[in-house]
């Protein structure tokens, strides 16, 4: 195991811009799946996951413009639903836990979206029960094929409804949250996450013309 020795007694001083968040990163980059329009999103974090996820993204259709390492231009104006189809998506996503994030926005704007198996860190227990049961409450059907080993996930319309989740998945929370920004109707979420990423989600879906309260709550 490696070791970090440090040496105090030195006084600290001086600035530092650090990162923007990766899971807010992934959930933000996610929701531009949302709409056909450009989205400037800033302070990306530059790390692998995010990174990932924007090559996922752009092998998905959206058009990406790099104005910087930290600032990109994203328009989905194109998607490419055959690609959610490929072994190349299924490798690449099932190697990447936030790419579960695209279901929701691909569901809520295409009515259907297919979901591998989901990488990524291994930190306790990680499960997607939170999410399908969700996308069901809101009217959606799934099925799982072990010959892609993905589930397949449809809709022909969502219809808002109440829903309370088993476990205040962060993931979860977001997920819902996107697919349910077209449903039909009012859609109401208790034992919802209420950390900083799913606020910055909620304010940015308001941005977009989302019609959200209770952010910040459960």
């Amino acid at each position: 195991m490696g070791t970090f020795i440090v040496q105090g007694g030195n006084s600290l001083k001086g600035e530092i811009s650090p990162q923007g968040s990766k899971n807010e990163a992934l959930q933000i980059i996610c929701a531009c799946l949302l709409t056909p329009e450009k989205i400037t999103v800033r302070n990306i974090p530059d790390i692998a996951d995010v990174n990932s996820l924007i090559d996922l993204l752009s092998c998905l259709g959206v058009r990406i413009r790099r104005k910087s390492r930290s600032v990109a231009v994203f328009e989905a104006a194109d998607i490419n639903l055959e690609y959610l189809r490929t072994d190349d998506f299924r490798i690449k996503s099932s190697g990447l836990r936030g790419s579960v994030m695209i279901v929701g926005p691909l569901l809520a704007r295409y009515g259907k979206a297919y979901m591998p198996k989901p990488g990524g860190d291994k930190i306790g227990r990680r499960r997607i029960d939170t999410h399908l049961s969700g996308f069901r409450k809101l009217g959606a059907e799934f099925d799982y094929d072990f010959s892609e080993t993905c589930f397949k996930i449809g809709a022909s319309s969502l219809k808002g409804t109440f829903i309370l989740l088993d476990e205040a998945s962060v993931t979860g929370t977001a997920n819902i949250i996107m697919a349910a920004m077209f449903a039909r109707g009012r859609t109401t979420i208790y034992n919802a996450a209420c950390e900083p990423y799913i606020q910055q989600l909620c304010k940015m879906l308001v941005l977009m013309g989302a019609e959200i309260r209770g952010i910040g709550s459960n």
